[in-house]
C-alpha cells in the first residue's frame, strides 16, 4: 500500500496542512511528491556492491530519523489532547496522518499501528462531542416553549403587582388630599409616607403617559402641601389670635416635615429662627446705642430670655433631633459675630485693651453658659447645626481673635517694665536692685536667696497671661504669645544672667585677706540656680501651652533655643567662679615657679605652698558648696577647678627648671599633697568615677616625668633604661626635655643622647611618642590656664578630664610666650604619617637650635 503512488487530492492536503510548495527539485525521500519511488531511494543509497560496506550508516540515519518523526507524533498528539477546537483537531489529524505517510516506509509496523488507533479514538471522540451538540438543541428545542410561557408568567405577574400598587397608589391620593384638606397632619404623614414608598418603584415607568400624570400630580399635592404647612406655621408662629393653630397640631405637621425631606425640614426651621431674630436685629443694630460694644451684655440677656421663652412656648412642638434650639443659637452666634467684627473694625487704633478683654471674656462666659447648658461644646453644636450649602460658623468670640495683638502688645509692654531695672542693655542705664545685684546676706534671721526673685516674677506672670489669655483664645492669639514669652526669655538670659558676669578687670575685691571676690562668687552661684531654674520651668512652660493650644500650632511650640541660652548662662557663670578660683590660687604657683629646685639638698616633708594652695582652694570650694542647688554643676566645676590646679602645677615646674634630683623628689611629696586634697575636694557625695580616674591618669604621668628626673644619670645605661620604661618612647626631643628639665649639663648631655640613640635603636616595641610630647617647654607665666579646657559661650555643660591625653593634651596653654620647641609637632607629625614609625633624626635642625638656645639656661 505504501509503495503506490499517493491520490492527487491526498498531496495538495498534506502540502496545505505543511505549508509546502510543489517544486521539480524535492528530497524523495523528506518531501512528498508523485514521483516517490523505493527502489530508486535504495539505488542512491546503495549505487554499487561497495557501497553496501556502509550498510550500518544508512540504517542508523534512518533510525534517527524514525525517532524524529516519532517525537512529532507525540508532540501533536499533546497539542490535540490540550485544544478540543474539531477544526484545530482535524489539522492535526490530517498532521499526523503526513507525518506516518513519511515515517511508513521506515518504521516497525507496531509504532503505525498504535498512531492509527489513536487517530481513531480521536475521531471517537470528536464524533461523540457532535452527538452532543446535537442533544443539545434538540432538548433546547423542545424547552423553548416553556422558557416563553415561563416569561409570559414572570411578566404577567409583574403587570398584576403593578396594577394594584397603581390602585393603591390613586386611592391613596385621593385619600391624602381629604386628609390634607381637613389638616389632619398625623394622618397625612403616614399616608404620605405610604405613596412616597409606592411610587418609588414607578420611577422607571414614567414614560407611560397614565404613570406620568399620577407622577406630576403626587408633585403637585406635595407643593400644596408645603404652601399649606408655611401657612400653618407662620400662624403659630406669629400668635395670630384671628387664625388660633393648637400646639398638637403643628407637632403633628413635624412629622409631616420629616416625611418631605430634610431640605424641607431645614428651610421651616431657618424661617422660624429668622422670624424669632428679627426683633434682635432691629433693637441691636450697629449704629443705635444698644448695638454699641460695651452693651454686649445686653445682646446675650435678650438671648437668654428668648431661648427661655422658646422653651415653655414654641420649642415644645418641635421633635428633640431637629435641635431648633442649637439653630437659634447658631443664628445669633452669626448675626452678633458679624455686628461685633463691624464695631471692632469702626474702633481701630482707638480700642483699649480692658474694652478688649471686658467684652471678650463676657463673650467666652456666654458661650461656656451655652455649652454647659446643652453639656456639648460650642464649637460642635454649631457644627451640627451647619448648612451643607454654607460655610461652617464660626463662635462669636472669633471676631476678637484678629484684634488680639493689642492684648498681646500690652504684655509686651507690662514684661518691658518688669524687667527694665534688672536689664543692662546698650541703651539702658544700670539700674541695680538689692535683690538682682547682690544676694542676700545670712543675718542668722533668714536663709539666703536661692534664685533671682525676677525669675520668678517672670514665670509666675508668664502663668497668669496664658491662664488668660487660654481663656479667651487657644488659637492666634496663644501662639503669639508664646512667642512674646519667648522673646523675653532670650532677653532675661542674655541681659539680665549674663551681663552681671561682665566686670571690668581689675575690680576691686571686697575681701582684704584674699584675692577672690566673694561677693562675685556668690553672685554666680546664685545665677546658676536662677538660669537652672528658668531652664527647667521654661521647659515645663512649652508643655503647659502644648495642653492648651489648638491642634494646628502645637508642632510649632519649642522652647530650646531659649533653654540652650540658659544652660549657656550656666557655663558661663561656673567660668566665672573658676577664674577666682584660679586667680586664688595663682600665689601658690608664682611660689613655686620662683623656687629654686636646684640648690634643695634634702627632702624636707610638703613644701609651705602647697599649704597655701590647698587653703586657697578650700575658700571657694566651701563658698560654693551650700549655694549652688544643682549637684551636677558642682560636679563640673570641680572637674574643671582640677584640670586647672594640675595644668599650672606643671606650667610652673617647668618654669621652675633645672630641677635636680633632690627637686624633684620633693616635687613628688608636694604632688602626692596636691593629690590628696583633690581626691578628697568635691567630697563624697559628689566625686565620680570619670573624676578619679581622669585625677588618677594625669598624676600618674607627672609621677613618672618626676621620677625619671630624680633617677641619676651614671650609669647612662640605668637612666635611659627607666626612662623607656617609665615614658616609653623612643622620642629624642622627648628625651631632650627631660634632660633640659632635670638641669643636665650640656657635655653630659651630649654622651646621654648618644646613648640614648644606640640603645633605643634596639627597642623596636617603642612608641615614637608619648605624653611628653604635647608637654610646653615656654608655658605662660600669668593667664588662665583654664581657657583651653573651658569654652565660655558653651551651651552646654561639658564634662573636662573626659578621654584625650587630659593636661598633657593642653599644655600648650591659651598663648605661648617663646617660640616653640618643635618637639610636638616634629614627632607626632612623623608618627601621624608613617603609623608611629620613630624617626629619630626627623627634627634634627629643630633640636640643635632649641639645645643651642637652652645652653646658656643649664647650670655647668
Amino acid at each position: 500500500m505504501y509503495n503506490d503512488d499517493l491520490p492527487h487530492e491526498v498531496i495538495l492536503s498534506i502540502q496545505r496542512v505543511l505549508e509546502l510548495e510543489p517544486t521539480d527539485q524535492v528530497d524523495r525521500l523528506d518531501g512528498l511528491s508523485e514521483k516517490f519511488n523505493a527502489i530508486e531511494i535504495l539505488n542512491d543509497f546503495f549505487p554499487d556492491e561497495a557501497s553496501l560496506a556502509h550498510l550500518d550508516t544508512v540504517n542508523s540515519r534512518l533510525a534517527e530519523t524514525q525517532v524524529e518523526l516519532q517525537k512529532e507524533v507525540d508532540l501533536l498528539e499533546a497539542e490535540l489532547r490540550v485544544s478540543q477546537d474539531p477544526e484545530r483537531m482535524s489539522v492535526i489529524q490530517e498532521m499526523i496522518s503526513v507525518r506516518l505517510l513519511c515515517m511508513g516506509s521506515f518504521s516497525s509496523r507496531r509504532v503505525i499501528l498504535t498512531v492509527l488507533f489513536t487517530q481513531d479514538l480521536l475521531g471517537q471522540m470528536s464524533r461523540i462531542r457532535e452527538k452532543a451538540t446535537e442533544s443539545e438543541a434538540v432538548v433546547r428545542n423542545i424547552t423553548k416553549d416553556i422558557q416563553v410561557l415561563d416569561l409570559a408568567k414572570k411578566n404577567l405577574i409583574t403587570s398584576m403587582t403593578m396594577m394594584k400598587r397603581l390602585q393603591m397608589l390613586v386611592n391613596a391620593l385621593t385619600q391624602l388630599e381629604d386628609l390634607i384638606q381637613e389638616r389632619k397632619y398625623s394622618d397625612v404623614a403616614q399616608t404620605l409616607a405610604a405613596i412616597k414608598q409606592i411610587s418609588a418603584s414607578f420611577k422607571s415607568y414614567t414614560a407611560v403617559p397614565r404613570i406620568s400624570r399620577i407622577w406630576k400630580h403626587i408633585q403637585e399635592i406635595q407643593t400644596q402641601l408645603k404652601t399649606q404647612l408655611d401657612a400653618d406655621f407662620d400662624a403659630f408662629y406669629l400668635q395670630d389670635t384671628s387664625k388660633q393653630i393648637k400646639s398638637t397640631l403643628i407637632a403633628d405637621a413635624c412629622l409631616v416635615i420629616d416625611v418631605l425631606g430634610p431640605d424641607v425640614r431645614m428651610h421651616l426651621i431657618e424661617r422660624f429662627v429668622a422670624l424669632e431674630l428679627k426683633e434682635y436685629r432691629r433693637i441691636f443694630r450697629t449704629h443705635d446705642e444698644a448695638g454699641q460694644l460695651d452693651n454686649i451684655s445686653r445682646r446675650f440677656a435678650w438671648f437668654r430670655r428668648l431661648l427661655q421663652t422658646h422653651e415653655i412656648e414654641q420649642g415644645r412642638v418641635f421633635p428633640a433631633e431637629w435641635k431648633v434650639s442649637w439653630h437659634l443659637l447658631a443664628k445669633f452666634a452669626e448675626i452678633t459675630r458679624d455686628d461685633v467684627t463691624t464695631l471692632l473694625t469702626k474702633f481701630g487704633s482707638s480700642l483699649t485693651v480692658k474694652a478688649l478683654l471686658d467684652n471678650l471674656q463676657i463673650t467666652t462666659e456666654f458661650e461656656a453658659s451655652m455649652a454647659k447648658k446643652w453639656a456639648t461644646p460650642f464649637k460642635d453644636m454649631l457644627k451640627a447645626t451647619d448648612n451643607p450649602h454654607s460655610q461652617p460658623g464660626k463662635p462669636i468670640s472669633a471676631a476678637f481673635e484678629p484684634h488680639m495683638n493689642i492684648f498681646v502688645d500690652a504684655q509686651d509692654k507690662v514684661l518691658a517694665d518688669m524687667l527694665a531695672p534688672h536689664r543692662k542693655g546698650k541703651g539702658n542705664k544700670a539700674q541695680p536692685r538689692p535683690s538682682v545685684e547682690a544676694p542676700a546676706e545670712d543675718d542668722g534671721g533668714s536663709s539666703p536667696m536661692v534664685v533671682l526673685p525676677s525669675s520668678t516674677d517672670l514665670f509666675y506672670f508668664y502663668g497668669q497671661s496664658l491662664e488668660q489669655c487660654a481663656k479667651l483664645s487657644t488659637g492666634q492669639a496663644l501662639f503669639d504669645l508664646c512667642t512674646l514669652h519667648k522673646k523675653w526669655l532670650r532677653i532675661y538670659a542674655e541681659e539680665v544672667l549674663a551681663i552681671n558676669f561682665k566686670r571690668p578687670p581689675g575690680g576691686s575685691r571686697k575681701s582684704s585677706e584674699s584675692r577672690v571676690d566673694l561677693e562675685l562668687v556668690k553672685q554666680s552661684c546664685l545665677l546658676i540656680n536662677t538660669a537652672d531654674y528658668c531652664q527647667t520651668t521654661a521647659l515645663e512652660l512649652e508643655e503647659k501651652v502644648r495642653g492648651k493650644i489648638n491642634a494646628e500650632f502645637k508642632e510649632k511650640i519649642s522652647f530650646q533655643v531659649e533653654c540652650d541660652l540658659f544652660v549657656s548662662a550656666i557655663s558661663t557663670a561656673i567660668n566665672a567662679i573658676l577664674r577666682e578660683f584660679e586667680t586664688n590660687c595663682d600665689p601658690s604657683f608664682i611660689t613655686m615657679s620662683r623656687t629654686s629646685w636646684a640648690t634643695v639638698n634634702q627632702v624636707s616633708g610638703q613644701s609651705p605652698y602647697t599649704g597655701e594652695l590647698v587653703k586657697a582652694a578650700e575658700q571657694v570650694v566651701d563658698l560654693i558648696k551650700p549655694l549652688i542647688e544643682q549637684k551636677k554643676y558642682l560636679r563640673n566645676f570641680f572637674d574643671k577647678a582640677c584640670s586647672v590646679i594640675l595644668v599650672k602645677f606643671t606650667n610652673s615646674l617647668v618654669r621652675s627648671r633645672p630641677l635636680k634630683e633632690i627637686g624633684a623628689e620633693q616635687l613628688l611629696i608636694d604632688l602626692q599633697t596636691v593629690k590628696a586634697y583633690l581626691v578628697k575636694m568635691p567630697g563624697e557625695t559628689l566625686v565620680t568615677a570619670m573624676y578619679t580616674r581622669s585625677l588618677n591618669k594625669t598624676t600618674t604621668r607627672l609621677e613618672a616625668l618626676l621620677k625619671v628626673i630624680v633617677t641619676p644619670v651614671d650609669p647612662p645605661e640605668g637612666f635611659i633604661l627607666n626612662y623607656t620604661l617609665l615614658i616609653g618612647d623612643a622620642s629624642f626631643s622627648n628625651f631632650q626635655k627631660i634632660l633640659d628639665l632635670k638641669g643636665t649639663p650640656k657635655s653630659v648631655q651630649n654622651n646621654l643622647l648618644d646613648s640614648f640613640l644606640t640603645i633605643t635603636s634596639t627597642k623596636t616595641d617603642l612608641e615614637s611618642t608619648s605624653f611628653l610630647s604635647s608637654l610646653d617647654m615656654d608655658p605662660p607665666a600669668t593667664g588662665y590656664a583654664g581657657g583651653s579646657l573651658i569654652s565660655p559661650g558653651a551651651s552646654r555643660v561639658n564634662l573636662p578630664l573626659g578621654g584625650g591625653d587630659g593636661i598633657f593634651a593642653s599644655m600648650t596653654g591659651p598663648g605661648q610666650s617663646g617660640p616653640p620647641t618643635g618637639s610636638s609637632t616634629g614627632d607626632s607629625a612623623a608618627g601621624r604619617a608613617d603609623n608611629h614609625r620613630r624617626e629619630v633624626f626627623s627634627d634634627f635642625r629643630r633640636f640643635v637650635s632649641f639645645g643651642l638656645r637652652k645652653d646658656s639656661t643649664a647650670p655647668p
